[in-house]
């Protein structure tokens, strides 16, 4: 039986490099951990797309039950589910999410991405 959320949240990973199942959106997220997640990808310069799941309880929870992750925002690289918040924080960190963008053939800023890693070593 089909479920309209997952062939939603199906098409949108397929069809988008880049996917960011957020609450708000990449201009005015609402939640501190969306936040946190879109300014990464914004800084960093990568095209991506934003679904609100604030906007439609069928996504917030088809989301949710599809990646069996408790947790919003969640990220989707080529169709892949990456991770949350705290996941992706840690990747950006230690450059893991560099090299996951280059071997997924996404293009983002290196530059930006070592000025967020070299911010973060100054804070420690």
């Amino acid at each position: 039986m089909s479920n309209p959320a997952e062939d939603r949240i199906k098409a949108d990973i397929t069809e988008n490099d880049v996917v960011l199942y957020m609450k708000g959106n990449k201009d005015a997220p609402q939640c501190g951990f969306s936040s946190r997640v879109a300014g990464v990808l914004n800084y960093m310069g990568v095209e991506f797309k934003d679904v609100n799941v604030l906007a439609d309880e069928e996504i917030r929870q088809g989301i949710k039950d599809f990646s069996d992750w408790p947790t919003i925002p969640q990220l989707y690289v080529k169709g892949e589910f990456v991770g949350g918040c705290d996941i992706i924080t840690e990747m950006t960190l230690d450059g893991e999410l560099d090299t996951l963008f280059e071997e997924k053939g996404i293009s983002f800023n290196k530059e930006a991405a070592d000025k967020i890693r070299e911010a973060n070593q100054q804070q420690g």
